[in-house]
């Protein structure tokens, strides 16, 4: 077996080093050695021909939901890591709404070592703010630090008392670790299923005003400017939303925010044609707030794209709507979902690219994760921009069937996830040759 691997003839792209050039790409003991043309710098390695694809950093997925431990039946790390492999990430948070929730020592190094022993690619862990996600007092922070915690969220449900999240953000200064909040007036949301509007009164449904998320957002930001702190916005789904963010990052104060691929592609008219399939939380706002989402990511008013993957039984979604549960099965047709926004002049590859990788990394302050530069970890994606492919949820690697985009064909399709050096996920055709 060759001691390397060179990753041939691709459109290398990596927005960290401002690279977007063809050229080989080489690895070798688990970390990038040599990216460029001409004779490789070894004389024993394999081949992977990559002509005609991209060749990126490995996608860094800041907010999902693996389920395990309490949630077997929904998702496990195993099938999780297996569709993020799938869908080009390489490195996966995720948050801590399981049962019991992860709020403690033994819990996180319960997920990382199944995570180290059943996943196949990196796991990060996201830890509690207070304890069992009840809202009433602060998680052992410290601890959870300690143990390999690379930010703290309630998410699922937002940190609701202004004092624990004032001491949260305290926290996130002294740790250098994000608190990221799932921004919601709970007050203003009971009951509510889609958001409030025309098509939840067509639907007869309860909505959720765009201020429930918007009063939480401008709160985590004041609260930011107060003490410091690092809070970062799950989920941003509204235009007020980005303009506060804006204001507050001309001010200086440390935010940041995150989009999904389904805030940005779709819309609450979508839930009349997909029904549960697209009742996410928080709901898929108006054609306006999506328009004003993509143009705020693509000015860096929103850093990242994270998928906020939520996997769900067929039971939780095949019911009646105010039964039904959030959430969408998102790794495996996140590119797909924003490629399409490529092709419509939207947003440039480039910025694409960047928001799955360096955004993200930059985010969790891992300056070796999101590059290729020399002596990062090997963690790459290869795709094919212009591949189409029909999305058949029945294939997912994911538990979670739980996708509107079911039978729709998208273009841009994963070839190779490369995690540290081994190739994790080949695409049918894709195949690694002796020199």
């Amino acid at each position: 077996m060759a001691d390397s691997l060179l990753i041939r003839g691709g459109r290398i792209i990596d927005p960290a080093q401002d690279i977007d050039t063809t050229a080989d790409l080489m690895i070798k003991d688990r970390k990038i050695l040599w990216l460029g043309e001409g004779t490789p710098p070894e004389e024993d390695y394999a081949i992977l021909d990559a002509r005609g694809l991209i060749v990126c950093p490995g996608f860094v997925d800041l907010h999902c939901h693996l389920r395990q431990p309490g949630f077997e039946a929904k998702e496990t790390i195993a099938s999780g890591t297996w569709a993020a492999a799938r869908g080009g990430f390489t490195t996966v948070c995720c948050m801590p709404n399981t049962n019991p929730p992860l709020d403690n020592e033994a819990m996180l190094n319960y997920v990382r070592t199944v995570a180290a022993r059943e996943g196949i690619i990196r796991v990060f862990p996201i830890g509690c703010v207070t304890k069992g996600r009840k809202g009433e007092e602060m998680a052992d922070f410290s601890e959870m630090e300690m143990n390999g915690a690379v930010a703290f969220s309630d998410d699922g449900s937002p940190v609701s008392s202004d004092d624990i999240m004032r001491q949260a953000l305290e926290y996130s200064r002294d740790f250098q670790r994000p608190i990221i909040d799932h921004c919601e007036n709970t007050s203003m949301t009971q009951g509510g299923q889609i958001n409030e509007g025309a098509i939840a009164l067509e639907m007869g449904l309860r909505g959720t005003p765009p201020a429930a998320e918007e009063l939480m957002v401008k709160r985590d930001i004041d609260l930011a400017r107060e003490t410091g702190g690092h809070v970062h916005i799950a989920h941003v789904s509204t235009e007020t939303s980005v303009d506060l963010i804006r204001n507050a990052k001309e001010d200086g104060i440390h935010v940041t925010a995150e989009v999904t691929p389904h805030h940005l592609t779709l819309t609450e008219e979508d839930v009349l044609k997909y029904g549960t399939l697209a009742k996410v939380s928080p709901p898929l706002r108006t054609k306006r707030d999506a328009l004003a989402l993509l143009q705020a990511l693509n000015d860096a008013v929103i850093d990242i794209v994270a998928t906020d993957h939520a996997p769900h039984t067929k039971a939780d979604k095949d019911c009646d709507f105010t039964q039904a549960a959030f959430g969408i099965s998102g790794f495996e047709t996140a590119l797909g979902s924003l490629v399409g926004l490529i092709f419509n002049s939207e947003m440039t590859l480039g910025n694409m690219i960047a928001a799955l990788t360096m955004g993200p990394a930059r985010v969790l302050g891992y300056a070796k994760l999101g590059t290729l530069e020399i002596d990062a970890p090997a963690d790459i994606c290869i795709f094919d921009l212009h591949k189409e492919w029909t999305v058949d949820v029945e294939k997912f690697a994911s538990k979670g069937k739980n996708s509107p985009l079911n039978g729709q064909t998208l273009k841009g399709k994963v070839m190779s996830t490369i995690y540290m050096g081994n190739p994790v996920y080949m695409d049918e055709g894709m195949k690694i040759i002796s020199k």
